[in-house]
C-alpha cells in the first residue's frame, strides 16, 4: 500500500480512500496522496475551478473587490466541510473535494445566469448547474493524455451529483434526469436512487452554512441589508444583539464580523447536534448503510431549519430581489440569451475549437456545444465576448 492510501481509523459510516470503488480509467496509485487526496488536487489545478474567481455569487463579480465569487465561497464552504468532517471522524479529504467541486458547473452571472441558460436549453435538454458539474469534471476538462476529464474517484462522481440527495425516487425515473447526467457514459454506475455518502452530505450542509453567513456579510457591506432588522430574525437576532452588548465601543462593520462568526460556529453546532442524534438511531455499520439509510444523516435540526427559513425569506425580500440586484441580473441574462441565440444561429462565430465541433444551426448538437462554452465563461468574458460581438467598436 502506498503512503498517501493508508487508512487511519475513522468512524465505520466513513468512506476510506484505500477501499474505494476506484476511476473510470484504472491509474495506479500514488506514492504519497490517497485517492480522495488526488481528487482534491486535480480539482484545485483544473480550468473550471480557476475561473470561479471571475463568476458570480450574488454581486456581478466585478462590481467589487470585497464581495464572494465562486471561488472564495468554495473555499469557505471547504473549511467548514473539513470541521465537521474532522469532528465526525470522516474523511475530510473526500469533505474537501466536494466542497471544492461542487459549484465547478456553475455558469457566469450565478443563478441569473443558470436561469437565462436553462431557458435557452428548453429545447435541448435543459440546464442544470449540478449535473453540469459532472460534464465538467468528466469530459469538458481537457488535461490528461489517457482520458478526458479529471478521471475522479467513484466516491467523488457521486457525491457532487448527490449531494441533495438521490435524483430517483418514487416521483421521478432515469427520464427525468438532466441529459448532461446521461451524457456520462457510466452514469447508472452512480446509484441515483441512493443517498450519497456521509462527506458528501456534509458538504452539502456546509454549502448552505456558508452562502447563508456570507450572504449577511456581503449584504450589508452592499448597503442592502439593515443590521437592526436583522437582528429581529430568529438566530440571527440574538446573536448580533450578544455581540453588540460584547463589544459596545465596536463598528458595525466589526459586529458583523463577530456576528457572522458566531453564526457559523452556531450552525455547525446544530449540525454536529442532529448529526449525531440520527447516527446514534440509525447505527449505520459502514459507508454503504448510510446510501440506503433513506434519509439525510447530516442535517440541520427543526429550530435551525425554521430559523433559517425565516432568515431566507429575508434575505430573498430584502437583497436578492433589491432592485440594484435585479438590474444587475436582468443585464446578466441578457447577455447569456443573446450570445446563445447568435451563436445557435451562427456558429462560425464560436471559437475555432469549438466551430470545428459545431452542429447544423438551431441543432440539439449545436445548442450543447453552445451551452458548455457559454458555461465555462467567467462575467469578465462573457461581457467582453457580447461587446465584441452586439457593438460596432468591438475589433476596432
Amino acid at each position: 500500500m502506498s503512503i498517501g492510501a493508508t487508512d487511519r481509523n475513522r468512524a465505520p459510516y466513513a468512506n476510506h480512500p484505500s477501499r474505494s470503488r476506484g476511476r473510470f480509467y484504472p491509474q495506479a496509485e500514488s506514492a504519497t496522496r490517497n485517492a480522495f487526496q488526488r481528487d482534491r488536487d486535480r480539482i484545485i489545478h483544473a480550468t473550471a475551478f480557476r475561473r470561479l474567481k471571475e463568476k458570480t455569487q450574488v454581486f456581478v463579480a466585478h462590481e467589487g473587490d470585497h464581495y464572494r465569487t465562486r471561488l472564495t465561497h468554495s473555499l469557505e464552504v471547504s473549511q467548514i466541510a473539513r470541521t465537521i468532517a474532522r469532528v465526525l471522524d470522516v474523511d475530510e479529504d473526500l469533505a474537501e473535494a466536494l466542497a471544492l467541486a461542487h459549484d465547478l458547473g456553475h455558469p457566469p452571472f450565478g443563478h441569473a445566469g443558470e436561469r437565462a441558460l436553462a431557458e435557452c436549453m428548453t429545447l435541448f435538454g435543459g440546464f442544470d448547474h449540478n449535473a453540469h458539474t459532472l460534464r465538467v469534471i468528466t469530459d469538458i476538462e481537457r488535461r490528461y493524455a489517457a482520458f478526458p476529464g479529471l478521471n475522479l474517484t467513484w466516491e467523488t462522481l457521486e457525491g457532487v451529483v448527490k449531494h441533495n440527495g438521490p435524483l430517483i425516487n418514487a416521483a421521478t425515473s432515469e427520464d427525468d434526469l438532466p441529459w448532461a447526467i446521461r451524457a456520462y457514459e457510466d452514469w447508472r454506475s452512480l446509484d441515483l436512487n441512493t443517498f450519497a455518502g456521509v462527506e458528501a452530505q456534509i458538504a452539502a450542509l456546509a454549502d448552505d452554512i456558508a452562502y447563508n453567513n456570507h450572504d449577511i456579510d456581503d449584504g450589508l457591506r452592499a448597503g442592502l441589508l439593515d443590521i437592526d432588522a436583522l437582528a429581529e430574525l430568529p438566530v440571527v437576532g440574538p446573536i448580533i444583539r450578544d455581540c453588540r452588548a460584547r463589544f459596545p465601543e465596536a463598528s458595525e462593520a466589526i459586529v458583523t464580523l463577530e456576528a457572522v462568526r458566531d453564526l457559523i460556529g452556531v450552525m455547525v453546532e446544530d449540525v454536529l447536534a442532529e448529526t449525531r442524534k440520527r447516527l446514534d438511531a440509525a447505527r449505520p455499520e459502514s459507508a454503504e448503510a448510510v446510501r440506503q439509510a433513506g434519509l439525510e444523516m447530516v442535517a440541520f435540526s427543526a429550530d435551525m431549519v425554521g430559523a433559517l427559513a425565516a432568515l431566507r425569506s429575508h434575505l430573498f425580500e430584502n437583497m436578492y430581489r433589491h432592485y440594484k440586484v435585479n438590474r444587475m441580473m436582468a443585464q446578466a441574462e441578457r447577455v447569456i440569451r443573446e450570445l446563445f441565440a447568435l451563436f445557435l444561429e451562427d456558429p462560425k462565430l464560436l471559437p475555432t475549437s469549438y466551430r470545428l465541433r459545431a452542429g447544423e444551426p438551431g441543432s440539439q448538437e449545436l445548442a450543447r456545444l453552445v451551452c458548455d462554452y457559454i458555461a465555462g465563461m467567467t462575467d469578465r468574458y462573457a461581457l467582453e465576448e457580447h461587446r465584441r460581438l452586439f457593438t460596432v467598436q468591438g475589433y476596432f
